[in-house]
């Protein structure tokens, strides 16, 4: 694939002013200095650390920062970072950019995808691309990515649950943002007792479906690509013997 699929569930934000980037850095959870070297993924929190929005940062032209972001979620973050702006010599405004992504080589003017290089590249412009021709569920399954709002649900998840650090979506070491005091006990305080993982599962059970072992929830399925899928675990319950309905389950 060469000229990209039109992903029409992405939103990009532009982030400009001379301070954005110190304006970004005490919000998400990554380190906003990385994006010299390319697309940095990262999040923002409540300040009680749960998941509000992810999003891809991407270097736009002279200096602005492109914000991707699943359309769902893009007139909440562009009003909660207004809100957040204060006195910052910063401007956040929508833009008619389209998102395209493939697979394989990168074209002129394509960034890689930060989180996984299972998720290929994307390119910004204004001209539609073609149809889609990658089943993105499927990869995200094999590589455990959760999606927004199927896997990442505003206000319930916590990042570290969900991957975050395996995906580049967070950075221990960049200082404060909100939410960051909950995430970084969470990372040395504490060992994570749940969390997303990819399971096959041999049987008729959907995205929904409680996952049970000897009597106990175990979990629950989310995206289903085949015989596989993403399931939300309780990892000292995650044991031999495990249904999600009529169906097999195991890791």
């Amino acid at each position: 694939m060469t000229a990209g699929e039109t992903d029409p569930t992405r939103v990009v934000l532009a982030i400009s002013g001379e301070d954005r980037e110190t304006f970004l850095q005490g919000l998400v959870t990554n380190d906003i200095r990385k994006i010299a070297q390319g697309p940095v993924y990262a999040a923002i929190l409540t300040p009680q650390g749960k998941y509000l929005a992810d999003f891809l940062l991407v270097p736009g032209p002279d200096g602005t920062i492109w914000l991707d972001v699943a359309a769902v979620l893009a007139d909440d973050l562009l009003r909660r970072l207004t809100m957040y702006r204060l006195r910052a010599r910063v401007a956040v405004d929508r833009t008619d950019l389209k998102v395209a992504r493939g697979l394989g080589d990168l074209p002129d003017g394509a960034v890689p995808d930060p989180r996984d290089p299972a998720l290929g590249w994307r390119i910004y412009g204004t001209q539609d691309g073609g149809p889609p021709e990658v089943d993105w569920d499927a990869i995200r399954v094999a590589y455990c990515i959760p999606e927004t709002g199927i896997e990442l649900i505003p206000n319930e998840t916590y990042i570290l649950e969900a991957g975050f650090e395996r995906l580049q979506g967070v950075d221990f070491r960049k200082g404060c943002y909100v939410g960051q005091e909950v995430t970084a006990r969470m990372k040395h305080k504490t060992d994570l007792r749940k969390g997303f993982v990819t399971v096959s599962v041999d049987g008729d059970a959907g995205p929904g479906t409680l996952i049970m072992a000897h009597g106990r929830e175990v979990g629950t399925l989310f995206t289903r690509s085949g015989d596989r899928a993403i399931a939300y675990i309780r990892h000292d319950r995650a044991e031999a013997g495990m249904t999600a309905g009529d169906a097999t389950v195991t890791l």
